[in-house]
């Protein structure tokens, strides 16, 4: 079960990192993903592939995190929690780079594409969550009713 765990976030984190760094050569979000660096003062002089590696690295332990707790809340459907908790993850993520205020023209600064984006991985790494749990639970049912003796 952990190995689906880590295959899961590893591709999720994988294709939210292309995702980011497709997202800023086309300009579809104006902040760098790697400007953490900067910032932080880690990895400043390093080599982009190093920064990159580091945000993917990153991003893994998050979905990863994601995953595990995922996996445990079947009574909610995937779809709402993947857009309600990776829609929030997003905004919030904006919000502390652009360091907006709390104001409703603040909203207008977010973007989009990387809100989809984040909801779209959300969907993925809980929905198979969900799935291998449910899988798991039904490989373990008895295949006789339990009031029946053997």
């Amino acid at each position: 079960m952990m190995y689906l765990a880590v295959a899961t976030s590893l591709a999720a984190s994988i294709f939210l990192t292309i995702s980011l760094k497709l997202l800023s050569l086309f300009h579809f979000i104006k902040w760098n993903p790697v400007g953490f660096t900067k910032k932080l003062e880690i990895f400043e002089s390093s080599h982009w592939a190093t920064k990159w590696l580091f945000l993917l690295i990153f991003i893994f332990l998050i979905t990863f995190v994601l995953y595990l707790v995922m996996q445990f809340i079947e009574m909610v459907p995937p779809f709402f929690t993947s857009l309600i908790i990776g829609g929030i993850l997003a905004l919030l993520c904006e919000w502390v780079i652009f360091d907006l205020p709390a104001e409703l023209k603040s909203f207008k600064k977010l973007s989009i594409p990387f809100i989809v984006t984040v909801v779209i991985t959300a969907r993925f790494v809980f929905e198979t969550a969900v799935f291998h749990y449910q899988a798991a639970h039904e490989e373990n049912k008895l295949p006789y009713k339990d009031s029946v003796i053997k």
